[in-house]
């Protein structure tokens, strides 16, 4: 436990430092790119600062293209779900399912640039939002994705421990895994 909790503050550590320097990066190019909704992302921020009200800004934002296909909208999210995940603090919306879908999502999107940091954002999500069996599902389909079909029945049978909800979307999981499916759950599962 101390060495997760060690390398959680090295993690969060290591995102403010990134932050002001990225944010000192982006202040130039912000003010040039009017796509970039900050007025939104200053709204939030000053009023509710809210999972519910930066998911629906971030998921909005989604659906301006495709991210893998689209390096400057992949690249614009990452730095909207980092601001994000930044302003709202673990300590507070732990329990909060629009939370643990933020730090989800954000992990799968740093999946197509960086797969260590995508690991390390999922631990972070597993260890600050363990009652959604979704953050482990998505875990696991990670490792799965990265051919590590042994760390993948770990996460699922460790989440089945602490016991995550709903439990019956651990199980079709597990039953795909044992059954060799390369996706853990359908989208009609999800």
């Amino acid at each position: 436990i101390t060495s997760i909790m060690n390398r959680v503050r090295n993690l969060k550590n290591k995102y403010r430092n990134e932050e002001n320097i990225t944010d000192e990066f982006n202040y130039t190019k912000i003010s040039a790119d009017t796509t970039d909704n900050s007025g939104t992302v200053n709204q939030i921020m000053m009023t509710t600062n809210n999972p519910e009200d930066w998911l629906c800004f971030l998921l909005k934002l989604e659906k301006k293209g495709v991210p893998q296909m689209d390096v400057s909208l992949l690249n614009r999210l990452i730095g909207r779900y980092s601001q994000a995940v930044a302003a709202l603090p673990a300590e507070k919306y732990s329990q909060d399912e629009s939370y643990a879908r933020i730090l989800v999502r954000f992990a799968e999107l740093k999946a197509l640039q960086d797969p260590e940091e995508a690991r390390d954002q999922f631990h972070l999500a597993r260890l600050n939002c363990k009652k959604f069996a979704f953050v482990h599902v998505a875990f696991a389909q990670f490792e799965l994705s990265q051919e590590n079909e042994k760390k993948c029945k770990q996460i699922l049978q460790k989440a089945v421990e602490c016991s995550a909800v709903p439990q019956e979307l651990l199980e079709t999981a597990l039953q795909n895994l044992h059954l060799k499916k390369m996706q853990l759950l359908s989208d009609e599962e999800k």
